[in-house]
């Protein structure tokens, strides 16, 4: 703590933005790693629940609240709602076949819960691949402010030089302490995610299947 608070010390503004910027990274790339593990998590339990919910349901009318009692996130319900209006007339839409109309919103529903599912990765992989150069870049800075500090004050030597290099090393170090946990967030969470997704894409085609062969009432 000694050598980061002497840095904090000695750095300037840039020095103090570039900190700053990592640890605003470190603030939400953990903000998302937490909340899309509990999400990650229930949804691996209650898609299939609700999944099964729907097709255990004793009529096409109680599938919907069926699987959205077994699923309150509502991830496999976006699609058991929309299998719901589907299966009650339309005259809105006659000018559309009936099939085409099941794949369009079905397809529309998966596309929902995939963006829910992948939501947030997209800021882990920016900060896993962007954050140690983030880091280096405010250690060269830091060598450089150091380095001009020492040959303005005229007293140049190895252990005065050893010093303040040594303490700008930090800030590499931050930015690897950043990108590692985002990377292999990103990539234990994105297999997870593709679990679920394979869930509901399955899920969509049978409900494909079954509605655009005969409607349910």
């Amino acid at each position: 703590m000694g050598g980061l608070a002497q840095f904090w010390q000695q750095g300037d503004a840039l020095s103090h933005l570039v900190a700053l910027a990592l640890l605003a990274m470190s603030m939400a790339s953990w903000f998302v790693i937490l909340w899309k593990a509990a999400l990650l998590w229930r949804a691996t339990r209650r898609v299939p629940a609700g999944i099964a919910a729907y097709w255990g349901a004793a009529s096409a009318s109680e599938a919907a609240a069926a699987t959205q009692a077994a699923d309150p996130d509502g991830l496999s319900s976006l699609m058991a709602d929309t299998a719901a209006r589907l299966a009650r007339p339309d005259t809105a839409h006659r000018w559309q076949s009936h099939e085409d109309r099941v794949t369009r919103e079905l397809r529309e529903a998966l596309q929902a819960a995939q963006r829910r599912l992948q939501a947030g990765h997209v800021l882990l992989a920016s900060v896993g691949s962007t954050a140690p150069f983030v880091g280096l870049f405010g250690t060269v800075w830091g060598i450089y402010h150091a380095l001009t500090a020492i040959a303005a004050s005229g007293q140049i030597s190895v252990d005065k030089v050893a010093g303040p290099v040594g303490e700008t090393l930090i800030m590499t170090a931050a930015g690897l302490a950043v990108a590692i946990p985002a990377v292999l967030a990103y990539n234990a969470l994105s297999k997870r995610a593709r679990r679920v997704q394979g869930a509901l894409e399955g899920f969509a085609h049978d409900l494909q299947r079954l509605l655009a062969t005969r409607p349910v009432v």
